[in-house]
């Protein structure tokens, strides 16, 4: 496992909130309010990921693990995962549906791939996550859920695996997210005892920490029950609302994506085409998220560099290509030469 090379400059990392429940709509109109960082060239300049030392090997790049794929969406975990290596993480291990764990190491030969036994729907066996305990303490950041199916299923093999990942910087996409339907935040329970311990609370209950979510609208209306068209409406005042009560960074995206962090910071990047609404675009940016921070990238760093080359590939793309036709499989592509670009602009 490398060592820890992460970079905060004029950031905070994500800490627990101490405001009890009752004071999170407050809290959350009052981020909305705050001044909003504009996602741009000049701030990313300012704020330089992580590098591994010129001597180094593939740990001191990272390790990211990506969890994912089914039988009917193998496709998905391929594009992440080639997303987190193209975006610099220097190892790899993928866990997918054991149906289809041949084809998806066939599609990444650069990869470990673990198969886990699956549900007759298609999702991932609860016991699964017990598998997954030789990575632990091995691995740098995880993304959980490109190409999932039966949410269901998927949300409760999370529950059991994300007090196991714990201090690991993890990233959820697609059904993964559903689990933030069905816990709490890692914020304290002012009705709770001194004493109260939270490994006698409900499964269902486990606390939240260290995440990034990256949902649309529509994935957010689902997540938090809200109406659609009221989120798209206001979406700053949405994705200050879910980064409080998931403690977690959490990016909205659409034509202007809203990014913000349980600390506060809010970001807002506009950019990108139409292109890149296109089947697995989401997956790649998940991966391009997660292999920025297994590199080190704090998760309010990695995920605003994510959005920003994501958007800038699919700028590139629609030069050489065309706004409409490139597809996901490219995006990741540019991901390499657009980070190099940045370090020779940033010397």
């Amino acid at each position: 496992m490398k060592t820890n090379m992460e970079s905060r400059p004029n950031q905070q990392q994500a800490q627990p909130q101490n405001q009890p429940q009752a004071r999170q709509s407050d809290a959350a109109s009052e981020r909305s309010s705050a001044r909003v960082q504009k996602l741009d060239k000049e701030l990313l300049l300012n704020w330089p990921l992580p590098m591994p030392s010129g001597d180094g090997d593939k740990e001191d790049r990272g390790h990211v693990l990506v969890i994912g794929g089914s039988r009917e969406m193998p496709g998905a975990v391929i594009l992440a995962a080639t997303a987190a290596l193209r975006a610099g993480a220097g190892k790899l291990t993928v866990a997918t549906g054991a149906s289809v764990a041949q084809l998806v190491a066939s599609a990444l030969p650069e990869s470990r791939v673990i198969g886990l036994p699956e549900t007759a729907e298609g999702g991932i066996e609860l016991a699964s996550a017990d598998l997954l305990d030789q990575l632990i303490g091995k691995v740098d950041a995880v993304l959980i859920g490109p190409g999932m199916q039966d949410e269901p299923a998927i949300c409760a093999f999370v529950q059991a695996l994300l007090p196991k990942f714990s201090d690991t910087r993890i990233v959820l996409d697609a059904c993964a997210m559903g689990v933030v339907r069905n816990m709490q935040s890692a914020q304290p329970d002012p009705a709770a005892s001194p004493g109260h311990d939270a490994g006698s609370r409900h499964a269902a209950q486990v606390r939240l920490a260290n995440l990034v979510l990256t949902p649309h609208a529509g994935e957010m209306a689902h997540l938090t029950g809200d109406d659609k068209d009221s989120i798209q409406a206001d979406p700053l005042a949405a994705v200050c609302a879910a980064a409080i009560k998931w403690n977690a960074v959490v990016a909205l995206k659409g034509a202007a994506t809203f990014i913000t962090s349980p600390a506060g910071d809010v970001w807002q990047h506009e950019g990108g085409n139409i292109g890149l609404a296109i089947s697995g675009s989401g997956d790649t940016l998940a991966g391009i998220i997660a292999g920025l921070a297994a590199r080190g990238a704090s998760l309010e760093q990695a995920t605003a560099w994510g959005v920003a080359l994501h958007a800038q590939a699919g700028e590139q793309l629609a030069q050489r290509i065309g706004s409409l036709g490139y597809l996901a499989r490219d995006i990741a592509g540019e991901v390499p030469g657009l980070l190099d670009r940045f370090g020779r602009q940033a010397i």
